[in-house]
């Protein structure tokens, strides 16, 4: 059994605007009491999160906007952008949503554990340099992955993102550069608007940004295709140090917000290609970033598949032939095809 680190604090609970909102303490409340049920307490080495500096927030945001956020602790209750919010706590919260990331990272590279799942809110996918949006606050994920290529010296990570949003915040962190590659799934055209097939990068980063934006409605299977027929050729060609995921399980079957189909396994064998690529091309160093989800059971459901093919338990039903043909290839084909066609200028494998 792998030694999975988790990242849990009922601080995280404390930024909270009203009950209607979709991002609520509730989400890291569902998956808390998942992780006392008998079959998965004590199974996990706990991560101590602690608070991000100015400093390291400055890796990715302007001094200007950190001001910003931070101005809001003496406020009642701030709208940031139309869909966030900032309340007396919030900008402790986020503070400890992005130094509890980076803590993971220093015990994943250090071999403390094996590698780790970061349950923390507020979200950070869609936060810019210089602006809050989509209920993000800092970018939890961009600036872990810049402190694990400063602090550790390493020379290349790669981010995954599942969420059905586009991570914008994260794409334009590392638009211009080659050391971090972004790759996202997404709904597309949706929220927030980003993710077309042509946006690669630009001067120095000119193909380390993968977009690959679907229609409403893959599954796990669909997922799966995606996975193996773009990600897996790219990151073996890219031999990234440090793999993080940004998960957001917003791409649940049932997600209030969302228009897929992926179910708990469909997220079990995700991991279980992400893990295997980590293994191949960076001795297994994976970090795992709560994003979205917002269907509480599918949010608890769907975190536990992922711990379970984390820890080694479970042995997703990945790549049988039983599983493959269930694909709507009519639903994916033509993404795929124009993907491959814009990135294999930039990629051999592909």
């Amino acid at each position: 059994m792998a030694r999975t680190g988790i990242v849990k604090d009922d601080r995280y609970l404390d930024h909270v605007a009203d009950a209607n909102h979709p991002e609520s303490p509730g989400r890291l409340q569902a998956i808390y009491a998942m992780l006392q049920e008998p079959d998965q307490k004590e199974k996990f080495v706990e991560i101590k999160p602690r608070m991000a500096t100015d400093e390291e927030l400055e890796l990715i945001h302007l001094p200007h906007y950190i001001q910003l956020v931070a101005s809001t602790a003496r406020r009642s209750l701030m709208m940031l952008d139309p869909d966030t919010y900032a309340c007396p706590k919030s900008y402790e919260t986020a503070k400890l949503a992005a130094g509890g990331v980076m803590e993971a990272v220093d015990k994943v590279l250090r071999g403390e554990v094996d590698n780790a799942f970061a349950f923390i809110r507020p979200p950070g996918h869609h936060a810019e340099s210089n602006r809050a949006m989509g209920f993000c606050l800092f970018n939890n994920v961009a600036i872990a992955a810049q402190y694990a290529l400063q602090t550790h010296r390493l020379k290349r990570g790669l981010i995954i993102d599942w969420d059905l949003h586009h991570g914008n915040g994260t794409q334009h962190s590392f638009y211009e550069n080659a050391d971090v590659l972004y790759f996202s799934t997404h709904q597309f055209p949706y929220y927030p608007g980003t993710g077309s097939i042509n946006e690669v990068g630009s001067g120095a980063g000119k193909g380390f940004t993968v977009n690959v934006p679907l229609p409403t409605g893959p599954g796990d299977a669909e997922y799966m295709r995606v996975f193996e027929e773009v990600l897996e050729p790219i990151a073996l060609e890219y031999k990234p140090d440090i793999v993080f995921v940004s998960a957001g399980f917003d791409i649940y079957y049932r997600d209030p917000l969302g228009g897929m189909q992926v179910t708990p396994a469909g997220f079990a064998n995700l991991t279980k290609i992400v893990l295997e690529l980590a293994e191949k091309t960076g001795k297994g160093k994976v970090v795992f970033v709560l994003e979205g989800g917002y269907h509480l059971e599918g949010l608890r459901d769907s975190a536990k598949e992922v711990l379970k093919t984390m820890r080694g338990e479970t042995l997703a039903k990945g790549r049988e032939e039983n599983i493959r043909q269930t694909v709507d290839h009519k639903m994916i084909d033509s993404v795929i095809k124009k993907v491959k066609e814009t990135q294999k200028i930039f990629w051999k494998n592909l």
